[in-house]
């Protein structure tokens, strides 16, 4: 396996690294996207470090398939405000990516797919239905079915019960309906205009959040007619497990999904119940191996990649 640094051109210029394995090539490519906020490269946050996405890389070339990968912008190595950039700038993002990772001498611009985990998911169904960005196959890790509005509410129910006793606590004594708190919040945020607003004294990313709010998923899903990959834990709480039925039913072509047992939105198992307060115990664990095995057996298999 070797690694490169390079950079995806345009405003800003995005650093990346490009993973290849140890075979001739042109060989087939993953175009690898993290989740939402400030991650990096690697999906890594400084607080929290998923690895989804350099893991991913790593399993890929060992088995004969390229991958990119790079930091979002104002994160890592890259310039420019991640709080300032909206959910449409992130996918221009990526597509600007693709055609950087396409270009590459080391890979068949004929197989090059995408991979993105969380917001990573919806960016890639996004950039997959554009007209123009051709692309072999999309695997979608963790990624609702659900409008941003409706599946942040969702998210609300499921975590509210799993907060600490204290806080669970204090939510009473104030009254405070988690929920509606947050539908609140979504609703200051749908009023402002600037990119950045500040929510509770913190800068927030307002157009993201705005952009997010309104987008359904379901509409792009319905213009993929190339094959698609999901994968899902049924122990996720920050996307429905239920809504790999509502994607399958969605897409346009070929698509294979698989509700993993016990698995969470970190990509690890958690045989307790699901709770935010586990992620980092999850977090020191590598990614799930079983569900790194079925994404580059996909790949490959959807690459086609020539005999090793």
């Amino acid at each position: 396996m070797r690694e490169l640094l390079l950079r995806v051109p345009g405003e800003p210029a995005l650093a990346g690294t490009l993973t290849l394995p140890d075979r001739p090539g042109p060989v087939p490519a993953v175009l690898l996207a993290a989740g939402s906020g400030p991650l990096d490269r690697d999906s890594n946050h400084r607080r929290m470090r998923f690895d989804v996405t350099r893991a991913l890389a790593h399993a890929l070339a060992e088995d004969g398939l390229a991958s990119l990968r790079y930091d979002k912008r104002g994160v890592g190595d890259s310039p420019g405000d991640w709080r300032a950039a909206g959910l449409h700038d992130n996918v221009d993002d990526l597509a600007r990516a693709r055609e950087t990772l396409a270009a590459r001498p080391e890979v068949d611009p004929g197989r090059v797919l995408l991979a993105g985990h969380s917001e990573g998911a919806l960016l890639a169904a996004a950039l997959a239905g554009r007209r123009g960005a051709p692309v072999a196959g999309v695997v979608l890790l963790a990624m609702g079915a659900t409008p941003g509005a409706e599946l942040l509410r969702w998210q609300a129910r499921q975590i509210a019960p799993t907060l600490p006793a204290p806080v669970r606590g204090l939510l009473r004594l104030l009254r405070t309906d988690l929920e509606r708190k947050v539908a609140a919040n979504h609703r200051r945020i749908a009023a402002t205009t600037t990119d950045v607003a500040r929510m509770g004294g913190v800068r927030v990313n307002a157009r993201w959040t705005r952009e997010f709010l309104v987008h359904d998923p379901r509409v792009d899903l319905a213009r993929l007619a190339v094959p698609v990959l999901a994968v899902t834990g049924d122990k996720d709480l920050q996307v429905p497990p239920d809504d790999l039925a509502v994607l399958a039913a969605a897409v346009a072509g070929p698509v294979e999904v698989h509700r993993v047992p016990d698995l969470t939105h970190t990509l690890r198992r958690q045989p307790r119940a699901a709770s935010l307060r586990h992620y980092r115990g999850e977090l020191r664990r590598p990614v799930d191996p079983e569900v790194l095995a079925t994404i580059v057996a996909w790949c490959r298999r959807v690459g086609d990649p020539a005999p090793s």
